[in-house]
């Protein structure tokens, strides 16, 4: 009795059936790898669709299976995928429900091929997929980034450094920032799609079939642009995982940065923008608060891909070739990534087209910060002739006045500003309003309006909004 009771501990109630219980659930895949389905059956379409070509199955066996295959696809299209557990996986729940609709034919559907080689391909096919979703929905942020950055390239604001004023700049430059970021997060997908669209198809287990398949006809008919090229090679790598998600990451890190801007902007100590109802809630005590909620989710969600990232690489350290079980939860952190990413994209471009910028508060903001200080210190270089260093002492003591009377630097009198240093004279006032400082900025990715409007126009272009002049 108290062996009994002792094993019952160990196993605990859940799994009263000992370790075979245990088994059965730890090694079941079908509660997340059903999301496969799709590739799932494109995959076992194009490799039947080669084994009748090729004449392993015959033509009638060929086609009652694709036949087959559809029947399936469109009882998980209107029902979802059942979840067996003893089927374990997205592979052996089709291939059951396919002997069902056509009997022992099914049977014939592995030939020349390993669940290895199966799931590689599925999951290379769902990445790819995962890849231009990723890349469509950040076109889409860019867009609403260029056509905010068009209407405020004259909106002047305070740049900042340290989150400490530092020299005005325009709003239509500060947005057009992220469409730059924006545009290195789309490469990174697009370089990492080119790389990983070779087909696995055909490695079988991992030392590749002695069936007479054809594996440029699959990886063709699966849109790769060619069979990989080593079979241990083929089963066990998730390279293409791993570049997904450190271009997820990596893509989730600037979303984040844009949605702090958008929560400190928000702050009333800031009040530069207010943000769309749709995308903030209120609180439960306070019946005054506007919480940023969206933009904060989109902070938090990095950190969790940025998880995803760490958690796949741990997993497949220190894994020898070629498959190991370790990798089938190489899917998990992937499709959480992905989920996480899309809402993000989805909340960061609905609260660019949609946000109120209080462009008053902004203007008002840069004149605070004494954001002229560097067009003095440059006018000093510029027209007296002052080496640079020198100047910016001069401009400090006249920061430093400026500061004692609560005044914005072009509101010292000429008198004051020669009593600092004699060598300045009237015409320094054109060079001290925020106006003249952004206008001044006119070097190329420099933040003058006309230069914003270039990089808009640019833009434009490049995003299939104009055609090239």
């Amino acid at each position: 009795m108290s062996g009994n009771s002792g094993s019952n501990q160990m196993w605990g109630g859940r799994f009263a059936g000992g370790p075979s219980a245990i088994m059965r659930e730890i090694n079941a895949s079908i509660p997340f790898d059903k999301a496969l389905w799709r590739q799932d059956i494109a995959a076992s379409k194009a490799h039947v669709g080669m084994l009748g070509a090729q004449g392993i199955v015959s033509a009638e066996d060929a086609a009652l299976i694709a036949d087959g295959l559809d029947k399936v696809a469109a009882e998980y299209e209107a029902n979802g995928v059942p979840e067996n557990w003893d089927l374990e996986d997205i592979h052996m729940t089709t291939e059951s429900r396919l002997a069902e609709l056509i009997g022992p034919a099914a049977g014939r559907l592995h030939t020349a091929r390993s669940r290895n080689d199966q799931v590689a391909t599925d999951f290379r096919l769902w990445v790819r997929d995962a890849m231009d979703q990723a890349e469509l929905g950040l076109k889409q942020l860019q867009l609403a980034l260029v056509g905010r950055a068009g209407e405020h390239a004259d909106s002047i604001m305070p740049g900042f450094t340290h989150l400490q004023t530092a020299q005005p700049v325009t709003l239509g430059h500060h947005l057009m920032a992220y469409y730059e970021m924006i545009g290195r997060d789309r490469s990174r997908f697009a370089d990492a799609r080119v790389r990983m669209n070779r087909s696995p198809l055909g490695a079988a287990a991992l030392a590749g079939t002695g069936f007479p398949i054809d594996r440029f006809r699959t990886a063709e008919a699966l849109g790769f642009d060619g069979p990989t090229d080593n079979s241990l090679d083929s089963v066990s790598d998730r390279d293409f995982a791993l570049d997904y998600l450190m271009a997820a990451a990596q893509c989730s890190l600037h979303l984040s940065r844009l949605a702090e801007e958008f929560i400190i902007w928000a702050s009333q100590p800031f009040g530069f923008v207010t943000l769309p109802d749709s995308l903030s809630t209120g609180s439960s005590i306070m019946p005054q608060k506007k919480n940023p909620d969206a933009a904060e989710l989109v902070r938090g969600h990095s950190g969790r891909i940025v998880g995803c990232l760490t958690a796949l690489m741990i997993t497949m350290k220190g894994l020898p070739l070629a498959y190991s079980k370790d990798m089938q939860d190489d899917k998990p952190p992937v499709f959480e990534a992905a989920s996480l990413l899309a809402l993000s994209i989805a909340a960061m471009t609905g609260m660019v087209a949609e946000a109120k910028f209080r462009t008053d508060r902004m203007r008002a903001a840069a004149e605070l910060g004494y954001a002229t200080a560097t067009d003095l210190a440059d006018w000093l270089v510029r027209q007296a002739n002052i080496p640079f260093r020198e100047a910016h002492h001069i401009t400090g003591s006249a920061v430093k006045l400026a500061e004692s009377r609560g005044v914005a630097l072009d509101q010292l009198s000429i008198e004051d500003l020669k009593a600092i240093d004699t060598r300045i004279d009237d015409r320094v006032y054109a060079a001290l309003s925020v106006e003249a400082s952004v206008a001044a900025r006119c070097s190329h990715g420099g933040t003058a309006p006309n230069e914003v409007r270039k990089r808009v126009a640019e833009a434009r272009v490049a995003l299939g909004l104009e055609d090239q002049a």
